[in-house]
């Protein structure tokens, strides 16, 4: 799995944003505010991934437990399905 090519996430006045661009602008109207974490899965899920493989990153990155790396993750993929914003 990995995000939809036609989506830029940018920091803007310490936010980050991701909007659509080109053709994806068709099938997706509005944008979406990631917090630190949330900027960390996307660009996580940029290239084609497991969900496994996000996880460890995730381990790696954040001093946290795989229980709760793994219920984040489920959450946020959950959110980019629900939005049509992932390839599978």
């Amino acid at each position: 799995m990995k995000i939809k090519s036609g989506f830029a996430k940018r920091k803007i006045a310490g936010s980050n944003i991701v909007v659509p661009v080109g053709s994806a602008t068709k099938d997706f109207n509005g944008m979406i505010t990631l917090n630190d974490s949330g900027s960390f899965f996307w660009d996580s899920m940029v290239n084609d991934t497991t969900e496994e493989e996000v996880i460890k990153k995730v381990l790696e990155e954040y001093d946290i437990d795989e229980e709760t790396a793994r219920r984040d993750i489920e959450k946020f993929i959950k959110m980019l399905e629900d939005n049509n914003l992932l390839e599978k």
